[in-house]
């Protein structure tokens, strides 16, 4: 870190009063000194990444030491936010996870780079603020919080609702009972790809542009032919990258419906996808439209479907007296909760009002964060099962102890992704 507790002004201190100080004082076990800055480096600064950076440029314990992207424009408008040196404005995340000023990372790459990047992170005693979903498959999300565990690091997963004060009170009302016993969540998002650019999808094959280092840009993904469709904020579209809506909001939505539910430390038991449509000819080939049912052994079913009607995009739980519905800025319910005064025998939820700064309060105490790694695996988990139905155009059964999908041998090998060339997974 850029400044230590004098260790002559702790013999001091010592020896007046027999004061014993816990490590994260001392800046030990990796823990950051409250009188120290949190080095962050920001790895992916296109659409996403740019917010999260100027994020964390608001907090006043944050020093941003590096810049990092495979487009060159990006990097060069990231640096000129930060108001970083050239060599500061990097090409190669593993040229930043080497740096020993660096002691944290923010990661907002395409899925499919998340687990690649942030188990090598961890293993070099990097933490961790993390773009949704957690991993671009359930094997890999496990292999990130393996090594988050093995190598005692903090990780954030940017599913913010986490830290939204409405979602919390609607989570809260619905695990006390303030709806009675909850029948069904329902989880809305878009049913039509918001494609940006004007781009369709049918675009042919073009020359890679100077700025973008295109083979980079793929890494651990399968080998393809640029076309400026495929890439930066579209690759949402592109089944190859991320199954679409089914993880670009579903992290988000179905991680609420874990929390109200109370089943951070499980997930579901039967995952069937149905009316799944895709675009029939083009890149754009993740699945569009569906309805994904997820059955668990205790509770309410879940239900992801997706519409046009911008209204039904969140989370409605429905109980045997009442609903609620919560998305960000909505919160709705029936019968009217607002004026509900909890009592002290209710459970209140972990409590953040900001992500950001919660993730570096994280830091600096070695504390929980409100998205921490296992519980953004069980919200990107069931986003995967259900892509995996929609693949199969069939149900499927999952032990979410074990995380895997029993005797089902061709579900089970969706359960990963295959990587490309030397790209791996740090133990």
């Amino acid at each position: 870190m850029n400044s230590q507790t004098s260790r002559r002004r702790f013999l001091a201190a010592a020896a007046a009063a027999p004061l014993i100080l816990p490590g994260r004082i001392l800046g030990a076990c990796g823990a950051t000194p409250p009188n120290s800055k949190v080095r962050l480096a920001c790895i992916g600064v296109g659409g996403q990444g740019t917010g999260n950076l100027g994020a964390f440029l608001n907090d006043e314990r944050v020093q941003v030491v590096a810049v990092c992207d495979v487009d060159t424009n990006h990097r060069a408008r990231a640096a000129a936010m930060v108001k970083l040196k050239e060599a500061d404005a990097m090409k190669d995340w593993r040229e930043v996870i080497a740096r020993k000023d660096v002691d944290a990372v923010m990661i907002a790459t395409p899925d499919h780079w998340h687990a690649v990047i942030a188990t090598a992170a961890a293993a070099a005693g990097k933490d961790l603020y993390s773009e949704k979903p957690l991993a671009g498959s359930v094997g890999e999300g496990r292999a990130v919080c393996e090594a988050v565990k093995k190598h005692a690091r903090v990780l954030q997963c940017g599913t913010w609702r986490r830290s939204g004060m409405k979602t919390r009170l609607a989570c809260e009302w619905v695990r006390n009972g303030y709806i009675g016993e909850v029948k069904e969540i329902l989880v809305g998002v878009p049913g039509k790809f918001m494609i940006s650019g004007g781009y369709t999808g049918m675009e042919p094959k073009e020359p890679v542009p100077a700025h973008l280092d295109w083979e980079m840009w793929q890494g651990p993904a399968p080998a393809a032919s640029y076309t400026a469709a495929r890439c930066h904020f579209n690759f949402r579209w592109v089944d190859a990258y991320s199954p679409g809506y089914i993880t670009d909001w579903g992290a988000h939505f179905l991680d609420v419906a874990q929390w109200g539910a109370g089943r951070d430390d499980t997930g579901p038991t039967e995952i069937s996808a149905t009316e799944v449509r895709r675009r029939d000819k083009g890149c754009y080939n993740a699945p569009e439209e569906f309805r994904i049912e997820y059955h668990f052994a205790k509770g309410p079913r879940v239900v992801m479907f997706s519409s046009t009607d911008e209204k039904q995009w969140g989370v409605k739980f429905t109980g045997s007296a009442g609903w609620v519905f919560t998305e960000n800025e909505r919160l709705e319910s029936e019968p009217n909760l607002r004026t509900v005064q909890f009592k002290e025998s209710d459970e209140r939820l972990f409590l953040s009002n900001n992500h950001y700064r919660n993730f570096i309060d994280a830091v600096i105490s070695r504390g929980r964060t409100a998205a921490p790694a296992d519980v953004a695996q069980r919200a990107a988990t069931m986003c995967h099962l259900g892509a995996i139905s929609a693949k199969l155009g069939r149900a499927v059964k999952f032990d979410p102890a074990a995380e895997n999908c029993g005797g089902d041998e061709e579900a089970n090998a969706l359960l990963s992704r295959p990587r490309r060339g030397a790209w791996k997974l740090t133990a």
